[in-house]
């Protein structure tokens, strides 16, 4: 059974950084690492938003209100991926949820709450 679980998470000032790690179980580091990945993230009372996202071998792509503040990495060896967070904003405070898509199945993690405060 593919499991997705993420850490990482907290409360930090504006301006800080952290780095969201998501770890991949039930399957091989060889799927892993041809599979895609992503984050995405829901504030209160909004919709789920998509953060970045990731091919197996392309860049990744990353929402406008992110771009040059946040970086999402993968190590394949590891079945993990991550996202860098920094220059974090008070309006960046949400639930982070990662994602893959594994042998044509997509599954997502319970999520980790990040807390910015201004």
């Amino acid at each position: 059974q593919v499991q997705l679980v993420e850490s990482g998470g907290g409360l930090v000032q504006a301006g800080g950084s952290l780095r969201l790690s998501c770890a991949a179980s039930g399957i091989s580091s060889r799927i892993f690492s041809i599979s895609p990945v992503g984050w995405y993230r829901q504030a209160p009372g909004k919709q789920r938003e998509l953060v970045a996202t990731a091919s197996s071998g392309g860049a990744a792509d990353y929402a406008d209100s992110v771009k040059g503040r946040f970086t999402l990495s993968r190590d394949n060896g590891q079945s993990t991926f991550f996202l860098q967070m920094n220059s974090l904003k008070p309006e960046d405070t949400a639930v982070y949820y990662c994602t893959g898509r594994f042998l044509l199945g997509d599954y997502w993690g319970k999520g980790t709450l990040v807390t910015v405060s201004s």
